[in-house]
């Protein structure tokens, strides 16, 4: 009798899941939203009935081959937040008004070894462009539905949630900072990019500055801006009435700006550099001027390394706008820093976790733009 064979990196995966979810605190359950409780496993938790479905869906894709793994293993994750709920709401039948039911390690390392099993059978499957786009707006949404049907309403960090009215302002004040910056700095960091490739002196002088400016730590270059900015606002009021002022959103935008001009000045010039010499020689032969060459030619080419910059400045200003909470600026930041302050630690998350996400899902279709676009020059 031959065994099944046996995906070893679904099967390592596999095992770590499942020590996760049996050996660490699934949830905890504390008397209110401050003081710390009782940490409890997923089998005392939520009782066989909840962790044999959890635990058999991945167990069940090891030998499956990847695209079941991968219809598994994206089903195991919404069971997964399922059954953090629905422990919860049992858990509070019987607590005081204030108890509150936290989401422990196990939970967090189990979404965490779902996701790479996710992440590895999509990426062993070589999924094209838009189907790994339609994967994960997929398992977003599925999360999402969830979320609104107020299955996991009594876990803490849901009660956190409906308790800040503000969340979607300041979402959107997150991205608004976030974008915000990107726009001067495309605009400014492409042009200097370009002359940076044709003029080898203006690149010796300029990367060092720059490279400075990004070494610079954020809290610091906030603070640098804090005081000319307060000076500005002070002598011309009309400037301080449009808000710019040494705290709130300037000094984000400004020092945002100032960290975005390295990866796509860089990534431009890259880029550039990248076009071969006999490319243009054609194009200079069919009669092309020197715009018709930079704009039909040279730019097409070097875009998905433009692309790439991009992504890492959405991704690296999504993760500085939460810093800049600190100075009036708004966005999930100021949760995280609430939390801090109030040893909540719900709180904390609620801040961390879309903006970590946000972060994601910006890479993600930043990464299908630079697929589709080589995809389209192939």
């Amino acid at each position: 009798m031959t065994l099944p064979k046996t995906d070893k990196v679904g099967g390592l995966l596999t095992t770590a899941l499942v020590a996760s979810l049996l050996a660490l605190p699934f949830v905890g359950l504390q008397p209110n939203r401050i003081l710390p409780g009782e940490s409890l496993g997923l089998l005392t938790a939520a009782g066989p009935a909840g962790l044999w479905p959890l635990l058999l869906l991945p167990l069940c894709s090891i030998n499956h081959g990847l695209k079941q793994r991968l219809a598994l293993t994206a089903a195991a994750l919404p069971l997964l937040l399922y059954t953090a709920g629905h422990t919860a709401t049992a858990l509070l039948e019987n607590a005081g008004p204030l108890a509150r039911v936290s989401l422990g390690s196990g939970f967090w390392l189990g979404l965490f070894w779902l996701s790479l099993l996710i992440t590895d059978a999509a990426i062993r499957l070589q999924l094209r462009p838009l189907p790994r786009l339609a994967l994960v707006a997929a398992l977003t949404g599925a999360v999402v539905a969830l979320l609104a049907s107020g299955r996991c309403d009594d876990l803490s960090l849901l009660r956190e949630f409906h308790n800040r009215s503000d969340f979607w302002r300041q979402g959107l004040r997150h991205l608004q900072l976030a974008l915000g910056s990107l726009v001067p700095a495309v605009l400014a960091g492409i042009p200097l990019g370009v002359a940076c490739h044709r003029s080898p002196g203006l690149r010796a002088a300029l990367f060092p500055v720059l490279n400075i400016l990004q070494t610079i730590p954020s809290l610091a270059m906030f603070g640098l801006l804090m005081v000319p900015l307060s000076l500005l606002a002070t002598a011309h009021p009309c400037l301080g009435e449009l808000g710019i002022r040494g705290i709130g959103a300037a000094p984000a935008v400004i020092a945002l700006f100032l960290y975005s001009l390295l990866p796509i000045v860089s990534n431009t010039a890259l880029g550039f550099d990248r076009v071969d010499a006999h490319v243009r020689e054609a194009a200079t032969a069919m009669g092309m001027s020197h715009r018709q060459r930079l704009w039909r030619v040279e730019f097409p080419l070097a875009l998905p390394v433009i692309l790439s910059g991009l992504r890492v400045v959405v991704t690296l200003n999504i993760g500085l706008v939460a810093v800049a909470a600190l100075v009036g600026g708004g966005g999930y930041g100021t949760y995280i820093f609430q939390g801090l302050g109030q040893t909540a630690t719900d709180l904390v998350i609620l801040g961390a976790l879309p903006t970590l996400l946000l972060a994601f899902l910006f890479a993600i279709l930043i990464d299908t733009l630079i697929a589709l676009q080589q995809g389209i020059r192939k």
